[in-house]
């Protein structure tokens, strides 16, 4: 045992130190108990990086096997990308994303695991996720126009098979959907316009794997095209950058009502305002190992692209012929993420271990 009382009794910030290496999940999970005690409070704990991510969330799960251990991955693209997120990742991120927004107190995550990279990210605010939803159980009568539309516009991806999450198919009365949050995709039954029934099935095999009694859809994407979204990119995207030219290629796709490869990139100019993983999570932060250094690595690549972004941009070209091919126009850093002092700023509100 760790603790015999609460560390943060006299204190916001505590340092940990001493701990073994291997160490610190059982130190997590303990945490994550003392919290869970009281008041129940989702804690937060920021990794270095993916594998760490990965390898603390499996361990707290060993340790604490009861506990709800979610993990939010970052975007696997480089900043200022001219390629979106895979998909699968985004998945990821959604499910992790809408469970959050979607909890209760008692129903709440006992821990959430990130990286640094993750931390800094925007995102969509905790409203606007858990708004966008599409729940229906057999019997239901279904608008299939409706639901291909919401799939469409909430970033799911239309294939002839479906194998990963964020993916679906349309086969005359039979729809199959990969929901993110769910281990295995679903085929939904159609007799005309009425839901006979709901199955799993193996992403490889294409197998009925057992039966579902409701159908809840998620987000597959942070950029969601809800009625009135293009108009909205459109005006902030000509305040921030001017007359659009002729060979924009995101903005004749948004303007369309078309999704375009790396619009992510973007992805304040489609919301009022955005979120970051403390506003989705109320409870304490757990700083892990070596997060200072990829925390200053971090920064340190963004200011990179952004200004290799924008040395290439029609104004960056001063004057010069402006690349006919392509065109990017690159938000600033603190639009798509958290500064240092932003950073510094969350975790003073918070109750911090390190």
């Amino acid at each position: 045992m760790f603790f015999q009382s609460n560390p943060f009794e006299a204190s916001k910030a505590v340092t940990f130190t001493g701990v073994p290496d291997g160490c610190d999940a059982l130190l997590l999970a303990e945490l994550v108990a003392l919290f869970r005690g009281g008041a129940p409070q989702t804690v937060l704990h920021v990794a270095s990086d993916e594998t760490a991510m990965a390898r603390t969330a499996e361990a707290v799960r060993f340790f604490a096997p009861d506990a709800t251990v979610l993990t939010l991955p970052a975007w696997d693209c480089l900043p200022y990308d001219r390629v979106p997120p895979r998909h699968d990742v985004m998945a990821s991120r959604l499910a992790t994303l809408s469970a959050l927004a979607n909890s209760g107190t008692e129903s709440a995550p006992a821990l959430v695991v990130t990286t640094v990279s993750a931390a800094l990210q925007r995102m969509p605010m905790p409203q606007i996720v858990a708004a966008n939803h599409f729940s229906a159980k057999p019997g239901d009568t279904i608008d299939t126009g409706r639901l291909t539309s919401f799939l469409s516009d909430n970033g799911y991806l239309r294939t002839d098979t479906v194998r990963e999450p964020g993916e679906f198919a349309i086969r005359g009365g039979i729809i199959d959907i990969f929901p993110p949050g769910t281990e295995e995709p679903l085929r939904l039954d159609l007799f005309g316009d009425v839901l006979e029934g709901i199955r799993g099935f193996d992403a490889l095999s294409q197998r009925t794997i057992g039966t579902r009694d409701r159908l809840d859809l998620l987000p597959a994407n942070e950029v969601m095209l809800a009625e009135g979204t293009p108009e909205k990119f459109r005006s902030r995207y000509r305040e921030r950058f001017g007359a659009a030219r002729s060979n924009d290629a995101l903005y004749a796709a948004v303007s369309a009502g078309v999704r375009h490869p790396g619009m992510e990139h973007w992805l304040p100019l489609f919301y009022d305002s955005l979120a970051t993983v403390f506003d989705y999570v109320d409870g304490p932060v757990i700083v892990g190992l070596q997060t200072g250094d990829a925390l200053s690595a971090r920064h340190e690549m963004i200011a990179d692209y952004f200004n290799a972004r924008v040395a290439l941009s029609p104004a960056g070209k001063q004057g010069q012929q402006a690349d006919d091919d392509f065109v990017y126009n690159p938000l600033p850093p603190d639009a798509l993420y958290l500064s240092e002092n932003e950073w510094q700023a969350r975790l003073d509100d918070r109750v911090v271990g390190r």
